[in-house]
């Protein structure tokens, strides 16, 4: 089996064919560090989706120490971008709390029931026990293709009929986390945000019961975005923080974009930790998200 760095160096290849291909003709052309080199460099974070105000930020801050340090070299200032890059991502995640609810948001498409079945593996594998609750009513199917990660994962599931509550399907699954003492309840919830108020409402009831019910629990909320949507998955998330306490980012399906930049502007625009990202179809392809091995694999 291919180790940690490989499968996330694999995992990023579009995106270090493109920005390190990108990057390295930069340098290799670059006699002096002048105007065009800053605005070349620009063009090419802007391009692998890295957003304005971060992209500006790392300019501005590279500029000022190639000053500073009287660099001419373009392949130090490239050292120094990898610096800074790492800076900018690397937001310490706050320390895990048994027993913990999560929820897991995010619109329709984005790979939220892979991703659910990939963390209760994950969690399982590190000796946690883990329960999921079908809280999407609303799709059709959901509670099935839940079902079928529960069996794979060969963790309890919690469902109900087909437009139930989701918050009386949370009761349910509170009461028998409680009584089976299982350490993370992963609630699946309905990616609706054409209505952003019945959403708000929504997800609000689901977190008073944990909170009358549940009240020893760590809450935690996590928004699934697909990485292929670009600067599309930023306004998505600012909506969903509208609705919502998020408190991390699971980026999936990196694998098939060469904009992987968009990690950094997530993380730049709504100042929330990536905590996991997708890099392929595979159980082991869901890993735990480390700016410096990010970027390492970048370039």
């Amino acid at each position: 089996m291919a180790g940690f760095f490989a499968r996330l160096k694999d995992g990023l290849k579009k995106t270090r064919d493109k920005f390190t291909k990108d990057v390295d003709t930069l340098v290799e052309n670059t006699r002096v560090i002048d105007d065009d080199f800053y605005e070349e460099l620009t063009d090419i974070l802007i391009l692998a989706d890295v957003g304005m105000p971060a992209t500006q930020d790392v300019i501005d801050r590279l500029h000022k120490q190639v000053e500073e340090k009287k660099i001419t070299d373009a392949n130090q200032a490239r050292e120094i971008l990898k610096g800074l890059l790492i800076d900018e991502m690397n937001i310490p995640r706050p320390d895990l709390h048994w027993p913990m609810v999560m929820f897991v948001v995010g619109v329709n498409g984005v790979g939220k029931t892979t991703t659910i079945g990939k963390l209760a593996l994950r969690f399982q594998e590190v000796g946690r026990t883990v329960m999921l609750a079908a809280a999407d009513t609303y799709r059709a199917a959901a509670d099935e293709q839940l079902a079928i990660w529960a069996e794979r994962a060969n963790v309890p599931i919690i469902r109900s009929t087909a437009g139930a509550d989701p918050a009386s399907v949370v009761y349910d699954a509170v009461q028998s986390a409680k009584a089976k003492k299982i350490d993370l309840l992963i609630v699946d919830t309905a990616g609706r945000l054409h209505n952003k108020k019945n959403l708000m409402d929504e997800l609000s009831k689901m977190r008073r019961v944990i909170d009358r019910e549940y009240p020893e629990a760590t809450m935690r909320c996590m928004l699934v975005l697909d990485a292929t949507t670009g600067q599309n998955g930023i306004s998505q998330a600012k909506q969903f923080k509208e609705a919502t306490d998020i408190g991390g980012i699971i980026l999936t399906k990196l694998d098939g974009t060469a904009k992987g930049g968009i990690a950094i502007a997530i993380r730049r625009e709504l100042n929330i930790p990536v905590w996991y990202i997708g890099v392929g179809e595979g159980i082991d392809d869901l890993q735990a998200f480390d700016a410096k091995e990010f970027i390492n694999a970048l370039f």
